[in-house]
């Protein structure tokens, strides 16, 4: 069970990666109505400019575009995971994880390339409020825990 959550933690650090897209765009293809509302109350707390949201999203749909297969290989190795989990296979399972962990790190890069990106284009004031407020999620995150 704490694999699983693992993971889960892994997909909502990425989910929340992919929130932070301008404007109502989505990850992946899910445009979910979530996403877009965060995103938009993202930006007005921030103060981004219209500029600064067309940079931001540039930058989104750039690292989309070039993490595409990665994404969608790892979305098949998670899918396999749980499959074999479903099917009692361990010995599937468990030659699964190693991937999954090297993916994980791979997702890791991908968001921190991506936050660098975008503290770029912020202004000190507003690196300072993006700071805060990851801060505030980070620590919403840790209580539900």
């Amino acid at each position: 069970m704490k694999k699983t959550s693992k993971w889960i933690t892994v997909v909502a650090a990425v989910g929340l990666s992919a929130t932070l897209a301008i404007a109502g765009e989505g990850h992946g293809g899910f445009k979910g109505k979530r996403h877009g509302e965060f995103g938009m109350k993202l930006a007005s707390k921030l103060n981004l400019t219209d500029a600064q949201k067309e940079q931001w999203k540039a930058i989104r749909k750039s690292s989309r575009e070039q993490n595409s297969a990665f994404f969608q290989q790892s979305r098949q190795t998670m899918k396999d995971f749980r499959a074999a989990k479903e099917a009692g296979d361990t010995a599937k399972a468990d030659a699964l994880k190693q991937t999954l962990q090297s993916q994980r790190a791979q997702m890791k890069q991908i968001r921190d390339s991506q936050e660098t990106q975008l503290m770029n284009i912020l202004t000190a004031e507003q690196r300072t409020q993006y700071q805060t407020l990851k801060a505030q999620r980070a620590e919403r995150h840790h209580d539900k825990q």
